[in-house]
């Protein structure tokens, strides 16, 4: 069975944003292969078929945490552009630099899902709007949760569920 190409026509009439992060300032002037990694995305693109025209950076981010979305005037800007159907697909080196909590996670999948918007990273390609695609990048944010309890970085996914965890 022949499986048809993710990127349909209607996701490559609009533009691919690459989206570009790093959490603190330090990590924007030491870890340059991490940025060279993440600004790559934009050959993916091209194999998939965007037209260098149609291909925009956000790097807006840069020196920021994910934690929230507070003085992060990229993701905000991106999640407009989504909302507004401008985009046809998200792509970042690891989906998880979009964001490190579930509250801004999953709007941007379902406005992704809604606008028939793709999400992209290293690994694949996602459709929000499948089940599978949902559960895949689900399950990516999930597992980016730190459980090593002996750091203090126990960051659970869902914090106010304890028993999940403890007992």
């Amino acid at each position: 069975m022949s499986m048809p190409p993710v990127a349909q026509p209607h996701h490559l009439s609009r533009k691919a944003v690459i989206y570009i992060r790093q959490s603190t300032g330090h990590q924007v002037l030491t870890n340059l292969e991490s940025q060279q990694l993440q600004h790559a995305m934009r050959e993916h693109a091209r194999q998939m078929g965007w037209p260098d025209e149609r291909i925009e950076v956000v790097e807006t981010d840069l020196g920021r945490s994910a934690q929230s979305t507070e003085r992060r005037d990229g993701y905000k800007a991106l999640l407009a552009d989504v909302a507004l159907g401008q985009v046809g697909i998200v792509l970042s080196y690891e989906s998880t630099r979009l964001s490190r909590n579930c509250t801004d996670w999953y709007p941007l999948l379902d406005l992704c899902a809604y606008n028939q918007c793709l999400i992209a990273d290293r690994d694949g390609v996602y459709d929000a709007a499948t089940p599978n695609g949902r559960l895949l990048l689900g399950m990516k944010k999930t597992s980016t949760y730190s459980t090593d309890f002996t750091s203090g970085e126990f960051n659970p996914p869902f914090p106010a569920c304890p028993s999940l965890y403890f007992g």
